[in-house]
């Protein structure tokens, strides 16, 4: 039923495009014969065909994701690399970003789990991004990124170079697209080490799930309750599971076509220079843009689209 809602929006977008368009056009002919005799364009009329453009590349850059789970939420991940403190603010640093993003895009970001770093930072967060086509935006986030700045940890100020993983999965529709056989699932429960008040601190709210089959560990500890933990724990899971097999459809058609797949920490896909210069590259799109503080504040439209763009026609 959300999918057909979801098709019936996207018709009713069409449709009342469409007739925008047909207006748009019975005015112009009017105007064309105003012109004619003041010698210029209606100003609204200039406007609305701005507007009607701003629109038709909207619309069309959304069919060419052709992604039957774009339109879904996403679960995010964000691990910092090796490197210790520095690569742990880096990955707090992303995080921030992502959640930006999504707040100036008007969807919700919630972080479901976070362990946090040994001085500063993160070592890992898992967030549930709620939005339209919110998948479909983000998935082109999953890799590596790299930074490097000076280091404000370093008594001397030198160069760090940092890395951090990024997942992207699409979340679960319902409980019965990915069936788990809770003989299949190890529980175990320890104190939540977030926020959550007392409560949290002194009970054992916090949960683990692993996943015998796959191996798939997952936690979370940001609800006040073990059964509301469950419950998000579970919804990761499923996307895990989404994911995973994605991946391996993926693979499959990489080996068909006899495309090289490098994955994990080897597939760097954007840099972060603050250093002696301020850039931010996207490896696969080629884009590129010298306002990096902005992108770190969340302006990543531009280099999400180009990225998206460049993929038209590669799947």
């Amino acid at each position: 039923m959300r999918r057909l809602s979801q098709l019936r929006g996207d018709i009713d977008l069409w449709h009342g495009l469409e007739k925008r368009v047909r207006d748009a056009l019975e005015l112009v002919e009017l105007a064309m014969l105003e012109a004619e005799e003041s010698g210029k364009l209606e100003p609204e009329l200039t406007a609305e065909t701005v507007e009607l453009e701003r629109l038709l590349s909207e619309h069309e850059f959304r069919l060419a994701l052709a992604d039957p789970y774009a339109p879904r939420n996403a679960i995010v991940a964000v691990h910092s690399g090796a490197g210790g403190v520095e690569a742990q603010d880096w990955a707090q640093m992303l995080l921030r970003m992502y959640v930006r993003w999504a707040e100036t895009r008007g969807w919700q970001a919630e972080i479901v789990d976070m362990s946090p770093g040994d001085e500063a930072g993160i070592k890992s967060a898992t967030i549930e991004v709620a939005g339209d086509y919110a998948y479909g935006y983000l998935k082109g986030e999953k890799g590596v990124h790299r930074l490097v700045r000076l280091s404000p940890f370093d008594a001397d100020h030198a160069r760090h170079t940092s890395f951090a993983l990024v997942e992207v999965m699409p979340e679960a529709e319902d409980t019965a697209e990915v069936a788990i056989d809770s003989n299949e699932i190890k529980m175990d429960v320890f104190r939540s080490s977030g926020a959550g008040g007392q409560n949290v601190q002194k009970n054992s709210t916090a949960v683990r799930l692993t996943h015998i089959p796959t191996g798939i560990v997952v936690t979370c500890q940001n609800e006040r309750s073990q059964l509301q933990n469950k419950e998000v724990a579970l919804r990761v899971l499923r996307a895990r599971l989404i994911e995973r097999e994605l991946e391996k459809q993926q693979e499959e058609q990489a080996k068909i076509k006899g495309e090289h797949v490098t994955a994990g920490w080897g597939n760097q896909i954007r840099s972060y220079v603050l250093h002696p210069y301020k850039m931010v590259k996207d490896m696969r799109s080629g884009y590129e843009t010298s306002d990096a503080l902005a992108v770190l504040e969340g302006n990543l439209d531009d280099m999400v689209n180009a990225y998206l763009q460049s993929q038209v026609g590669e799947n």
